[in-house]
């Protein structure tokens, strides 16, 4: 056996240099003179979704087409065409198009199995994050590395901008709370992209103790792709945590534009109220708001649509707030912060505060601890609550700082 069986290598391919770098950002899906001479003559598992895209085509469409072999689909939450509801149970099936089989990864079959990886020979990650820690494809990633580790199999991250990258901030989870919506001690907000977060999983240890055990994490920074490798990071062109990058393809039902995957951090919370969160409107995240609070609020009325067929408060008129805008407008409104005063003042206008949150423990999940729901019934400020974030915060910087694979925000 090989000296790379028993070891996990990060190795980073890294930009041309800046005089025949272009303005466009390019994933690393696009950067495929790198990664597919890498997958000739394989058997290839792609986890991916509808934002798995090399321009115009799907990822999987263009490597089958490239005559890579590409043998099993693992499809996360949303499903591998990206059309199932927040939660939905999404079956196995055969893709129509490309006659492959598609497994979902998600629910109670959250992680490949021995079964599921037979006779696979690389394992391949191609989805479009939103840097929030509840977004479920972070924890998709981690049992995808999980099995790739502890299988044997080597793994390329094909590596996609972070449109919530230019920050951090948020309670960091305590792993007491530790869920589907949120495994790992990073903040709401965690400020890497797809491939970075891989590399931290990896670097600090979070992964299966048998993954763990196994292999041994190390980083090459300009390795030749023909070396043989075990985890290989295929890196974004022109990027950097300053950027401000605007998906070409929505990553999920409900997060239909840039301003609503900007909300989604502060305003996701909703989702554990009695409020309805926007889910079933055009501005889901956007708009907020519940039949009883004050009717000189805004108004609004959730109606089922494509990826919210059932949405809460369905036809009911509601009243509360509209916080679209422009990009321009929501980034300054937002202020690189998870916001927490609409939170605050819905709880506060609500009449009956007993029934505000549908489940606390839900909202622990989402928050990742059991501080949150208090503070808010206390009645703590904003600014206190915010304080009581800092010393977590300020260790998860520091780790955050060894994995940066671009330049950090200013």
């Amino acid at each position: 056996m090989n000296k790379y069986v028993f070891a996990f290598a990060a190795m980073v391919i890294l930009s041309f240099s800046t005089a025949f770098a272009q303005t466009r950002i390019i994933p690393g899906a696009e950067r495929m003179e790198v990664y597919v001479p890498l997958l000739k003559g394989k058997a290839v598992a792609v986890f991916a979704n509808q934002t798995s895209m090399v321009g115009n085509t799907q990822l999987v469409d263009t490597l089958v087409k490239s005559g890579v072999n590409v043998v099993k689909i693992f499809g996360p939450e949303h499903g591998f065409r990206g059309e199932a509801d927040a939660g939905e149970k999404v079956a196995n099936y055969t893709d129509k198009k490309t006659g492959i089989q598609v497994i979902s990864l998600f629910g109670d079959h959250n992680k490949p199995t021995v079964e599921d990886l037979r006779g696979v020979d690389v394992m391949l990650f191609d989805i479009q994050d939103v840097g929030v820690r509840f977004y479920t494809y972070i924890s998709s990633l981690e049992f995808y590395m999980d099995a790739a580790c502890e299988n044997s199999k080597p793994l390329l991250i094909l590596d996609r901008p972070n449109p919530n990258g230019f920050y951090v901030d948020g309670p960091v989870l305590d792993t007491n709370f530790r869920s589907f919506v949120g495994r790992q001690p990073v903040p709401i907000v965690y400020g890497l992209t797809i491939g970075e977060y891989a590399m931290m999983i990896a670097g600090e240890k979070w992964l299966t103790k048998k993954a763990n055990d196994k292999y041994t994490y190390y980083q090459h920074a300009e390795n030749s792709v023909d070396t043989p490798f075990h985890f290989l990071i295929i890196k974004c062109k022109n990027y950097d945590h300053n950027s401000k990058y605007v998906l070409p393809v929505k990553p999920s039902p409900n997060l239909p534009e840039i301003q609503s995957i900007y909300w989604y951090a502060s305003t996701c919370f909703f989702e554990s109220t009695v409020l309805s969160e926007g889910r079933g409107t055009a501005k889901p995240f956007q708009y907020f708001g519940h039949p009883a609070l004050p009717k000189n609020l805004f108004r609004f009325t959730p109606r089922s649509t494509e990826g919210a067929k059932d949405p809460k408060l369905k036809d009911q008129l509601c009243y509360g707030w509209n916080v679209s805008g422009s990009p321009a407008q929501v980034l300054k409104s937002i202020g690189n912060k998870v916001q927490l005063k609409w939170l605050i003042q819905a709880f506060t206008l609500f009449p009956d505060k007993d029934k505000f949150f549908l489940n606390p423990k839900s909202l622990n999940r989402l928050a990742g601890n059991d501080k949150l729901v208090q503070q808010i019934k206390a009645g703590t400020s904003e600014e206190d609550i915010r304080k009581s974030w800092e010393p977590a915060l300020s260790h998860y910087k520091e780790i955050r700082k060894k994995y940066l694979l671009y330049k950090d925000f200013e």
